[in-house]
């Protein structure tokens, strides 16, 4: 079984509506799973971060209530959600003074619940 907070690829959230969205950090909390969006750093608590209540199943993809979380896909299988992904990286490689550093990201998802960081 594949554990979905040991994975460093790139993870992907699609939504009861169809919208399908990319992760930047993922987190295990008491009532199921916190994450924060791409440029969370840069944005307002109410549309950076969510938490998702309800046990998570599967081993990839994952599922928790009607949401599916899957690995990005390779090059050409999701192009929007692979560009997107590219222009996040290549921020946080070029400006690494700009986004939290591990221990500061580690605490504010504690600080929002999430468990065994």
């Amino acid at each position: 079984m594949t554990d979905l907070f040991a994975v460093t690829a790139p993870r992907t959230i699609r939504s009861p509506s169809d919208e399908t969205r990319l992760m930047a950090e993922v987190f295990r909390h008491p009532d199921g799973l916190l994450y924060f969006d791409l440029w969370w750093h840069q944005s307002t608590p109410e549309k950076a971060f969510h938490l998702l209540k309800g046990e998570i199943t599967g081993d990839g993809p994952w599922k928790i209530n009607d949401h599916v979380i899957n690995v990005l896909g390779c090059e050409g299988t999701d192009p929007e959600l692979s560009e997107e992904w590219s222009a996040w990286s290549s921020y946080i490689v070029s400006h690494v003074s700009d986004y939290p550093v591990p221990g500061l990201v580690n605490a504010i998802a504690r600080k929002m619940g999430a468990v065994g960081l």
